[in-house]
C-alpha cells in the first residue's frame, strides 16, 4: 500500500474527504491508492468463487427480434452441475477467456457490454482499518451495479411515489450489531438517485422513468470508537439489503452482510491501515461527526433499512413514508389521544382536574403555565411507555413484519384481548396506591407530575388507540413508533390546556354515562375488526407455506377473515345508530351519528364484497407440482405464472398483458391450466421450479403443451407471443 500525499510531503494528520479536524483524536479519514490488480483477475475470482459456492457461473440477458420483428428479452443462465470437476473446468475456461481479453486491451468496454454472475455486487470499506481510540471511521458501502440494472433508493429518501413506491423494496444499510467499542453510530449517508426506466406496474406504458441507484453508488456509514475502547482486533458486519431490477426481470430480495475488520491500536500507530482509493470517499459529508459528538445525531442498528411493501388493512404503506404520511399518523395518533379523554376511564376525572389547576392560578397566564407544564407530564408519560414498544420494532425489518405469519396472527389475538377489554368482557384496574397519588398542581414539577399521572388513569382504556395505529408504525420504524405515542399525549392534553385557560368551557363537556359507554362499546368492535384482518392475515400466511393445504381449499376461504372483520366493523355502526336512537332523542345528534353508522357498514360490506368478487373470478390456481403434473399428464396446456409482492415487473406485466382479455379468454377456455407460483416467501415451493426451468428472476411467464418438445419461457412478452405461445402448445401450427 502506498499513502495519498501531497509529492514529497509526510501523511497529513487531517481529513483527506473534509475540512481539517483540528484535535488529533477526532482524527482524518485517510484513504491509501489502490494496488490491486486488473479487473479481469478479480471477475474471474468472483466467477470462481460463485461457481464453487452457488453453481451458477454465468446469467445474461439476450435480446433480439422474433419473426415478427418484435423485441424479445430472455433471461437465461448456465449452471454447473455442482460437480467438482464441472466446476473446475468452467472456472479455468471462464478465467482463460477473461485474461484473454485483457490481453486485447478492451476489458473494459467488454465486461461492460457483458452480465456479471450478480447484477449488483456490494463491497464494503472502512476509511481506516487501525484506529485509536477516539477516532471516527466512515464505512463506504458500495453498490456496483451491472449495465441496465438498478436498485431502489432507501426510504429515507422518499423520492418515489404512487404504484412505484408500493412495490419498491427499498435499499437499507445497517450495523448488525454495535459491539462495545463502538460510542456512536451515525445515520447513512445515501447516494443521490438517478433517472431510470423501470416497469410502468398500471400497464399503461412499458416503462416509467424514477429515481434509482445505478452504476457505482456508494453511500457512507459514520462511526465514532469509543475514547475508552480496549486495544485488540474487533469487526464490524454491515447488514445490506437491495432488490435488483432492470426493466424487464427482477431479481429477489437480496439481504448481504459483509464484514469489516478494525484494529485499535494506540495513537501512533493509527492510520497504518488506511483505507482504498480515496476518490471512494469524496461524496462524505464529514460534518456528522460533529453532530455525533454532541448527540444530536444518533441511529440505532436497523433502523437505516430499507422499507417498502407492507401493507395495513390491504392497503400499501409504501406512499406513507414521506412527510404527507408522517404528518396523517400524528394526526390519527392526536385523535385517538383525544377520544381517550372520552372514555370512562378519563372523562369522569377531566372536570375535577382542570378545576385542580385553576384553583392554583392566580391569574390565567398562570394557569396556562400550570396547564403547560401538566401537558408535559401527559405527553412525557406516554412518550415513555413508547420506548419499549421502539425497541421491539428494531428486532426484525418493519417492512417485512406482517409476512411473519405467527407474528401477525399473534397482533391479532392481542388486538381482540385488548378490544374485549374495552368492551367490559374483563376488567383492567390499576393499583389502589396509583389513585392515592395526589400531587399538587401549584408548581412546574407538581403540575408536571400532576400531567403523568392524569395519563396513567388512560392506561386500561388506550387500548383502541394501540390496537389501530402501532400496527402502521411497526412497519416505519422507531421514529413512527414515538410519532404515535407521542402524538397521542398531545391528543390527550390538548383539552386540559383548553379548559384551564377557559374554566368556563367545562359546561359544554359532557358527562359519563350511556354516551360515553358507547364510545368505549363501538371502538371495542372496530377493534374486534382489526383484530380479526390480522389473525386472518396471520392463518393465510400459515397455509401459504403449504401449498398442499392450500390447493385443497374452496375459493371463499381466501377471502372469509374479510367478512368476520365485516361483521364486526359493520356491527360497530349498527350499534352506533341503535343505541343513538335509544340515548338521545334529539334529531340533529340521530342523524349525525346515524350516518357515520351507515358509512361504516356501507364501508365494511362493500370492501367484503369487492374481495369476494375478485376470489370468485380468479382464474389463477396456486402452484403445487401435484396439479402441475396432473394438469400435464391429462395433455392441458399449462400456463405457469411466477410472481411475488415485492416484484414491480410482475405487477406491470400482469396489468398490461395477463390481465387483457383476449388473453383472459383463452386461460379459461377448456384444456388451459392457469397456474400460479407465488415466490414472495422464500419457503414457496415456485422457487425451485423456477429453478428448474434455468430461471433466476422474475417475472417468468412458462407455457408447457403436448405440442412443444421444450417449455416456452419469456421474463417479457407481449399478448400475441402469449397467445401463439399456447397455441403452439396445443400443436397448433
Amino acid at each position: 500500500m502506498q499513502q495519498a500525499g501531497n509529492g514529497g510531503d509526510s501523511l497529513s494528520r487531517h481529513s483527506r474527504i473534509g475540512h481539517p479536524m483540528t484535535d488529533r483524536r477526532q482524527r482524518r479519514i485517510v484513504a491509501y491508492r489502490s494496488s490491486a490488480g486488473p479487473i479481469c483477475n478479480r471477475i474471474a475470482r468472483e466467477s470462481i468463487h460463485a461457481a464453487g459456492s452457488e453453481g451458477t457461473i454465468v446469467g445474461m440477458t439476450i435480446c433480439g427480434n422474433n419473426s415478427a420483428g418484435e423485441p424479445v428479452h430472455s433471461m437465461m443462465s448456465m449452471q454447473s452441475n455442482n460437480t467438482p470437476s464441472s466446476r473446475s473446468t468452467l472456472a479455468a475456461l471462464l478465467g482463460l477467456v477473461l485474461s484473454l481479453l485483457f490481453a486485447w486491451g478492451a476489458s473494459a468496454q467488454l465486461f461492460g457490454e457483458s452480465a456479471p454472475d450478480e447484477p449488483v455486487v456490494v463491497s464494503v470499506i472502512a476509511s481506516d482499518a487501525v484506529v485509536a481510540p477516539g477516532d471516527q471511521i466512515v464505512l463506504a458501502i458500495v453498490l456496483d451495479h451491472a449495465e441496465h440494472w438498478h436498485t431502489w433508493p432507501s426510504v429515507t429518501q422518499d423520492v418515489l411515489t404512487g404504484e412505484i413506491a408500493e412495490f419498491a423494496i427499498r435499499t437499507g444499510a445497517s450495523l448488525t450489531e454495535v459491539p462495545d467499542w463502538i460510542t456512536s453510530v451515525g445515520p447513512v449517508q445515501w447516494p443521490e438517485p438517478g433517472l431510470a426506466r423501470v416497469a410502468d406496474p398500471t400497464g399503461e406504458q412499458v416503462s416509467v422513468e424514477v429515481p434509482t441507484y445505478q452504476g457505482k453508488a456508494i453511500a457512507y456509514l459514520p462511526v465514532i470508537v469509543s475514547s475508552d475502547a480496549a486495544l485488540g482486533d474487533g469487526e464490524l458486519t454491515v447488514a445490506v439489503e437491495f432488490q435488483a431490477c432492470d426493466e424487464t426481470v427482477c431479481m429477489a430480495p437480496r439481504l448481504i452482510k459483509r464484514v469489516v475488520s478494525i484494529a485499535i491500536a494506540p495513537l501512533e500507530q493509527a492510520g497504518d491501515g488506511a483505507a482504498a482509493d480515496q476518490s471512494i470517499f469524496t461524496g462524505f459529508d464529514p460534518t456528522v461527526f460533529s453532530k455525533m459528538a454532541e448527540g444530536t445525531i444518533a441511529v440505532a442498528p436497523g433502523t437505516n433499512g430499507g422499507g417498502g411493501g407492507a401493507k395495513f388493512f390491504g392497503y400499501s404503506l409504501g406512499g406513507m413514508t414521506g412527510i404527507g404520511g408522517f404528518l396523517l399518523l400524528a394526526l390519527l395518533s392526536g385523535i385517538g389521544g383525544f377520544i381517550l379523554n372520552l372514555t370512562p376511564c378519563v372523562l369522569p376525572l377531566l372536570p375535577i382536574k382542570v378545576l385542580t389547576l385553576s384553583q392554583h392560578a392566580d391569574s390565567p397566564g398562570k394557569a396556562f403555565a400550570l396547564s403547560m407544564w401538566m401537558a408535559l407530564g401527559v405527553v412525557a408519560f406516554w412518550v415513555g411507555i413508547g420506548v419499549p414498544v421502539a425497541l421491539v420494532s428494531t428486532f426484525a425489518d418493519p417492512s417485512r413484519i406482517f409476512g411473519i405469519w405467527w407474528l401477525t396472527a399473534g397482533i391479532g389475538l392481542l388486538i381482540g384481548v385488548l378490544a374485549l377489554g374495552l368492551m367490559g368482557l374483563f376488567t383492567f384496574k390499576l393499583p389502589k396506591a396509583v389513585y392515592m397519588v395526589d400531587p399538587k398542581a401549584d408548581t412546574a414539577s407538581g403540575s408536571f407530575i400532576f400531567g403523568v399521572m392524569t395519563a396513567v388513569l388512560g392506561l386500561p382504556c388506550f387500548g383502541f388507540v394501540a390496537g389501530a395505529l402501532l400496527p402502521v408504525a411497526a412497519t416505519q420504524g422507531a421514529a413512527w413508533t414515538f410519532t404515535v405515542f407521542g402524538s397521542m399525549g398531545v391528543g390527550m392534553a390538548l383539552p386540559y390546556v383548553v379548559l384551564a385557560f377557559k374554566p368556563k368551557l367545562l359546561d359544554h363537556v359532557p358527562r359519563t354515562g350511556p354516551a360515553s359507554e358507547l364510545v368505549k362499546q363501538v371502538m371495542g368492535l372496530l377493534l374486534l375488526a382489526g383484530g380479526a384482518y390480522f389473525l386472518g392475515a396471520g392463518v393465510r400466511g400459515f397455509i401459504s407455506e403449504r401449498p398442499d393445504l392450500l390447493s385443497s381449499l374452496p375459493w371463499w376461504s381466501k377471502i372469509a377473515h374479510w367478512w368476520v372483520v365485516g361483521l364486526f366493523a359493520g356491527g360497530a355502526g349498527v350499534w352506533l345508530i341503535v343505541r343513538t336512537f335509544k340515548i338521545t332523542p334529539k334529531a340533529g345528534r340521530r342523524v349525525v351519528f346515524s350516518v357515520v353508522g351507515l358509512f361504516i357498514i356501507g364501508v365494511s360490506v362493500a370492501y367484503a364484497a369487492k374481495e369476494t368478487n375478485k376470489a370468485k373470478h380468479d382464474i389463477w390456481i396456486d402452484f403445487t407440482e401435484v396439479l402441475f403434473a396432473e394438469a400435464s399428464d391429462s395433455g392441458n396446456v399449462v400456463v405457469l405464472d411466477f410472481t411475488a409482492e415485492w416484484c414491480l415487473n410482475c405487477k406491470a406485466l400482469k396489468a398490461a398483458v395477463l390481465d387483457r382479455k383476449g388473453v383472459m379468454d383463452e386461460l379459461r377456455s377448456a384444456g388451459v391450466t392457469p397456474l400460479l407460483a407465488d415466490v414472495t416467501s422464500t419457503k414457496a415451493p415456485g422457487w425451485e421450479k423456477l429453478g428448474d426451468l434455468g430461471q433466476t428472476g422474475i417475472p417468468t411467464l412458462a407455457i408447457f403443451g403436448p405440442g412443444l418438445d421444450s417449455p416456452w419461457i419469456s421474463n417479457a412478452y407481449t399478448s400475441d407471443q402469449v397467445l401463439a405461445a399456447i397455441e403452439s402448445a396445443r400443436g397448433g401450427s
